[in-house]
């Protein structure tokens, strides 16, 4: 089966730093894939690859088989990949619907189609109904995650990519989170989540990859990965557990 989206040999720098050396990842249609490691691993270096916010071989990148590297990111977006950002990037001083809206338009102009809508988006997160007048920057962070999301939702996306989507948040609000991402799933949406906590990542995902130094050092499926496994991934050989 064609994978949704793959990277080939992904060769990532920051100037004269290189960050990632050779990643090989695949995602298929309605999957979710973890990716672990710790700071510093490589991780969000990754999802700004495939999103066109690093230079990247074009090769390296494909969608629906297509190479895609080096795309503007704008035009990933058309393409159907949209990326919850890490800190959420939402634009202050606007509404959380206003904030929504620039996504609906967005994707109207794209003439995106989908099945999410501020009514869907409302069921998955009532809260944000209640506060669509409230300006972002009043909002918990949790909620603030939220309209993150959904922002990215509404753009129709084939692929989400979730960037570290539970920093900063309490307990209660990362399980109501991470409680909604099966009916993103559900619409046949394939996730990439970037996470650090091993058990979440083990049980929000089917299949994950563990980085180390900007390398992939360990991949299978979620439920058959030892811990003993991860830790050797995670740290190198001849650390603990995680």
């Amino acid at each position: 089966m064609t994978a949704v989206l793959s990277t080939h040999g992904l060769l990532a720098r920051y100037g004269d730093f290189q960050a990632l050396y050779g990643v090989d990842i695949e995602l298929h249609q309605g999957e979710a894939v973890a990716l672990i490691g710790a700071n510093g691993a490589g991780k969000s270096t990754l999802l700004r690859s495939i999103m066109g916010l690093l230079p990247v071989g074009r090769e390296m990148v494909l969608l629906h088989g297509e190479p895609v590297g080096g795309t503007a990111t704008d035009r990933m977006v058309q393409k159907g990949v949209a990326i919850v950002p890490e800190g959420r990037r939402l634009f202050t001083g606007m509404s959380v619907e206003d904030n929504l809206r620039v996504a609906i338009d967005q994707a109207a102009r794209m003439g995106a189609k989908g099945g999410w809508t501020l009514p869907r988006l409302h069921q998955l997160f009532p809260i944000l109904k209640e506060k669509a007048r409230t300006q972002v920057q009043s909002l918990s962070g949790g909620q603030q995650q939220m309209v993150a999301i959904g922002r990215a939702l509404l753009c129709q996306p084939r692929v989400l990519l979730c960037a570290e989507i539970r920093l900063g948040l309490a307990p209660k609000v990362i399980r109501e989170i991470y409680a909604a991402l099966p009916e993103i799933r559900a619409t046949g949406t394939a996730m990439i989540v970037v996470e650090q906590d091993v058990g979440l990542a083990r049980t929000a995902s089917d299949r994950l990859y563990c980085m180390l130094e900007g390398r992939v050092t360990l991949t299978g499926k979620s439920a058959e990965i030892t811990r003993e496994q991860i830790g050797k991934a995670y740290f190198g050989a001849g650390h603990g557990v995680v």
